[in-house]
């Protein structure tokens, strides 16, 4: 699946915003986990794809699920009363870890459950963008070299092409994020 967007709405029928940064530890986190409240308060359901950068566990040994997917199953998916995920390993190829299509993730996100996908990490995809800007880490930015970053959410001034938002101002990102939406 390729990705399109039309006035801000992706073809897999709602938005998507990435959360990106040069490196690790800018607050592309913290960010997302104070962005999700303050959607959810103007009714707005979030998902979130959140990438990893090295070998990551749900679950954990012992448990049956563990056992299951360590014995070979391709998919494992746990349930409960409360939720359910599903787990799959990717086949691999003996000189490559090759990065899984974010494209590929989407299609993964059940769209009856959210009006917006927040998308943490994949700084290089070509999806609309915010990039999150701390002065204390000295990473570059984004935002002069990537033609999807939509704005800037920095803790300082800066001068950039795009809108910048104050990091510390979840209000007036959650509005940006509704107005870019409503677009």
């Amino acid at each position: 699946m390729q990705l399109n967007f039309n006035n801000g709405i992706s073809n897999i029928g709602i938005p998507v915003i990435g959360i990106c940064a040069a490196g690790s530890n800018a607050g592309k986190t913290t960010l997302i986990t104070q962005l999700i409240p303050a959607l959810a308060q103007k009714g707005i359901r979030s998902s979130v794809i959140k990438h990893a950068h090295h070998r990551f566990d749900i679950d954990h040994p012992g448990k049956d699920s563990y056992r299951i997917r360590e014995a070979g199953a391709v998919q494992t998916l746990i349930a409960s009363n409360l939720r359910w995920a599903l787990m799959t390993e990717r086949q691999r190829t003996p000189d490559k870890d090759v990065e899984l299509d974010l494209a590929e993730l989407l299609g993964q996100i059940d769209i009856r459950y959210a009006d917006i996908i927040l998308v943490e990490g994949f700084k290089s995809a070509a999806i609309p963008k915010i990039e999150v800007y701390r002065a204390d880490i000295n990473l570059p930015l984004l935002a002069p070299n990537d033609s999807n970053i939509i704005a800037v959410a920095a803790d300082t001034a800066i001068e950039v092409k795009v809108p910048v938002l104050d990091l510390n101002e979840i209000p007036t990102i959650t509005d940006f994020i509704m107005q870019y939406m409503r677009r």
